[in-house]
């Protein structure tokens, strides 16, 4: 069986795809690994939504499109790995429009948006939103990414949508589980 652990990382450096090593600090590797938390996070919001809405169609559209994401968020990892940006997969303009036929999608579920909300209803909504918050975190990072180092210009896109879209999800996750949304008003 082959070793989890390598100790080629306990000074504080790791190979990127092409076995360029690195700072674990280092932009590239803060970028991807941001990426990482968000499929974390779109794992989780998956995990909530299955137990927290009824078996049904919202229920599918909604698991569906997170596992679409996840898969998709891999792609843009190896993407964000590779120094040159030029991975043997990664994102594309049809992952782009892809999210945004599903925002559409999910707005068309949904009653237009008046007010700000705030993230809490229930815990599968709640778990959208915090996988919202991570991604515009990964797209904070590969911009930053994106001044030193080749970032493709389709992966700033997909995070930009991507959080767009889960933004929209957690409005239709409430919608499908009958709650309303938490509104913020100024005092």
């Amino acid at each position: 069986m082959t070793k989890l652990y390598t100790r080629t990382g306990d000074g504080g450096r790791t190979s990127l795809l092409g076995g360029d090593r690195v700072g674990k600090d280092d932009a590239r590797v803060e970028a991807y690994g941001t990426v990482d938390e968000t499929n974390v996070a779109l794992g989780t919001a998956l995990v909530e939504v299955k137990e927290g809405l009824e078996h049904g169609p919202d229920r599918d559209f909604l698991a569906s499109i997170l596992q679409s994401c996840q898969e998709a968020i891999m792609r843009l990892s190896s993407q964000l790995a590779t120094p040159s940006g030029e991975a043997d997969v990664g994102v594309d303009d049809h992952d782009v429009k892809y999210l945004e036929r599903h925002i559409d999608e999910a707005q068309g579920r949904v009653e237009e948006l008046r007010n700000f909300l705030l993230p809490g209803v229930s815990r599968a909504e709640a778990a959208l939103h915090a996988a919202r918050a991570t991604c515009r975190r990964a797209e904070r990072r590969s911009v930053a990414l994106g001044r030193s180092s080749p970032v493709p210009e389709e992966s700033l896109r997909f995070l930009n949508r991507l959080s767009d879209l889960l933004f929209a999800l957690a409005r239709v996750c409430l919608a499908a589980q009958g709650s309303q949304e938490r509104t913020w008003r100024r005092s």
